[in-house]
C-alpha cells in the first residue's frame, strides 16, 4: 500500500481538475477566435455595412491569449502537482503554496472575460 495514498489521490484529482479546466480555457479561446470570424461573415451578409476591421484584432488576440493562458495553467498545474507530492512525502511540516497564483489566474480570466463582453457588445451595437 502506498503511504498517504488518500493524500496523493486527492493531489492527483486536483491536478486533473486543473488540466481539464486548462483544456476548457484553451477550447474557449479557439471558440472566441472562430466566433470573431463568424461575426465578420454574418455582418457582411446581414448588415448593409460591415464591422470595422480593427475589431478583428480584439477577437483574435483574446482567443490567442486564452489559448496561451490555458497552456500556462497546465504548466502551473504540473509544477504544483509535483511540489504537493513532495510536500506530502516530506517528514517535516511545510507551509502551503499560498493563494497568490490562484487569485492572479482568476483576475486574469475575469479581465479577459470583461474585455470579451465589451467587445461583443460593441460588435453587436456597431451593426445597428
Amino acid at each position: 500500500m502506498i503511504e498517504r495514498y488518500s493524500d496523493h489521490a486527492a493531489n492527483e484529482r486536483t491536478f486533473l481538475a486543473w488540466v481539464r479546466t486548462a483544456i476548457a480555457v484553451m477550447a474557449f479561446g479557439f471558440l472566441v477566435q472562430k466566433f470573431d470570424l463568424f461575426l465578420r461573415i454574418a455582418s457582411e451578409s446581414l448588415a448593409p455595412r460591415s464591422v470595422p476591421t480593427r475589431n478583428e484584432f480584439v477577437g483574435t488576440a483574446a482567443g490567442l491569449l486564452l489559448i496561451v493562458l490555458g497552456g500556462a495553467m497546465m504548466v502551473f498545474a504540473a509544477i504544483r502537482f509535483r511540489n504537493t507530492a513532495l510536500d506530502i512525502d516530506a517528514k517535516e511540516m511545510r507551509p502551503g503554496p499560498g493563494t497568490r497564483p490562484d487569485i492572479t489566474l482568476v483576475v486574469l480570466l475575469l479581465l479577459l472575460g470583461v474585455i470579451l463582453f465589451v467587445y461583443l457588445v460593441y460588435t453587436v451595437l456597431s451593426r445597428f
